[in-house]
């Protein structure tokens, strides 16, 4: 890492980190776990080039968590509830961003209509899924020692897989 400004992360760029590090995770142990379903070669090996770009985006920005606002300890992250509850969280917030691109390219009004329409679904189920991590220990928004933690060891499950 340049030290050439301060000695740790910002909290606005910690927070990114943590999005990018927590979607890229999730998103690698499911490429890893659907890899031995592909059968066609050419997106087999798709998978396996996108499977190592993941895995070398993950070490690249872990390496930036020492620096990161006082990361504390965390329980060891598995493949349960958890895991599938931040992969629908993951999916929920890209809906809602998609939702907001789109709405942005509409001219039709009732195009413009459903896409609010469904926009307010997205967010309410982001909130819903949310609240339900939050709630069950999953996410622990307001605590970021905790999260950056859960970051690390969700990123070195999914290096490992």
């Amino acid at each position: 890492m340049d030290h050439t400004y301060q000695q740790t992360l910002a909290w606005h760029e910690t927070l990114e980190i943590h999005e990018l590090v927590a979607f890229q995770s999730i998103g690698l142990m499911k490429l890893k776990m659907g890899l031995q379903h592909i059968q066609d070669p050419a997106l087999k090996n798709i998978y396996l080039q996108t499977i190592k770009e993941l895995e070398m985006n993950l070490n690249e920005l872990l390496q930036f968590y020492p620096y990161a606002p006082h990361p504390g300890p965390s329980s060891e992250y598995r493949i349960s509830d958890s895991f599938y509850a931040g992969d629908l969280l993951a999916f929920a917030k890209t809906a809602v961003r998609n939702y907001g691109i789109a709405i942005t390219e509409v001219a039709t009004p009732a195009l413009r209509n459903v896409l609010k329409k469904q926009m307010n679904l997205a967010v309410t189920s982001h909130e819903r899924i949310f609240s339900y991590m939050y709630q069950n220990g999953h996410y622990p928004s307001y605590d970021l020692a905790a999260l950056l933690q859960h970051d690390m060891t969700l990123a070195k499950k999914a290096l490992s897989m």
